[in-house]
């Protein structure tokens, strides 16, 4: 293996030389990770406008709505992470409207996506629970594909790791906030170059959403009720990114606890979303 590789899977035999992390147009950085949740969010479009097709609904309802849901769920997205992260804010306030700095959390922006279809849907005189099914297909969709802006920022990743998808990360590409003290204990040095070996979470939760999707896709023709997809996404994504979350080094702690907001706020939201669904089915057997 090259040593001064900027990326490893050890035990795959992975090597990326160089990782870059934007691109350049006419003298104007762009970064590959605003590309890919721009892609992330045109592949979601597309998949909300194709089960809209396949259910006899108008694909153009969800178009009218994704142009307000992205920009509130970027907002969201910032306010969320902006809550949890103040202290880092706080002395600087016009620090919160610099994105290019990063800091955006997935939650906020799916809190951000549903309650600007709470207002759309009752706006358009429209059945809330009813595009929520739809919906939850494009933002898991869009979830699959964006995390990969956090493999080409180098964050969002776990603690050490000598498992078979274990990543090595060259320590100056990262962030030193990130870096617990057990990657310290396992830092690994080559030819004078410093990695750190991680879990790839970011790999771990896109996988979990593509088998969540998958699982959907599967289902959406048994469906029961409105809002049982949704719930089924609630719930699938919920317990993926519980388990996932615990293993991050650059988790958002909840006030005064050390508890992950984000691993909290999961596990509410999958038991919340596994009583509605028990309820549903227990209501629907009943009618039958």
């Amino acid at each position: 293996m090259t040593a001064a590789a900027d990326i490893r899977f050890v035990h795959l035999g992975i090597v990326i030389e160089h990782l870059r992390s934007s691109i350049s147009i006419f003298g104007f950085r762009i970064a590959f990770y605003g590309i890919i949740i721009g892609i992330g969010m045109l592949a979601g479009i597309w998949m909300a406008r194709q089960d809209a097709r396949r259910r006899g609904q108008d694909p153009d309802i969800y178009l009218d709505f994704a142009l307000y849901a992205i920009i509130f769920s970027i907002i969201g997205a910032r306010i969320y992470y902006v809550i949890f992260e103040w202290d880092n804010y706080k002395d600087n306030l016009l620090q919160v409207f610099n994105l290019r700095a990063g800091g955006l959390a997935i939650y906020g922006g799916v809190i951000g996506a549903v309650l600007t279809l709470l207002v759309f849907t009752r706006v358009r005189k429209l059945s809330f629970l009813s595009m929520a099914d739809t919906g939850c297909l494009g933002l898991i969709t869009g979830q699959i594909i964006g995390r990969w802006g956090n493999f080409f920022n180098c964050e969002a990743f776990g603690g050490y790791t000598d498992s078979l998808l274990a990543m090595q990360i060259r320590r100056g590409l990262v962030n030193e906030s990130m870096i617990s003290q057990e990657l310290l204990d396992h830092l690994v040095v080559e030819n004078g170059v410093e990695y750190i070996q991680v879990h790839p979470t970011f790999l771990y939760e896109s996988l979990w959403n593509l088998a969540v999707l998958g699982f959907m896709l599967w289902y959406r023709k048994y469906k029961k009720f409105d809002g049982e997809m949704f719930c089924i996404y609630l719930l699938g994504y919920g317990l993926g990114r519980a388990w996932i979350e615990g293993l991050r080094t650059d988790q958002l702690i909840l006030f005064g606890t050390g508890i992950p907001v984000s691993q909290a706020l999961s596990l509410v939201l999958a038991a919340a979303a596994a009583l509605v669904l028990a309820a549903g089915h227990y209501q629907s057997s009943k009618r039958a």
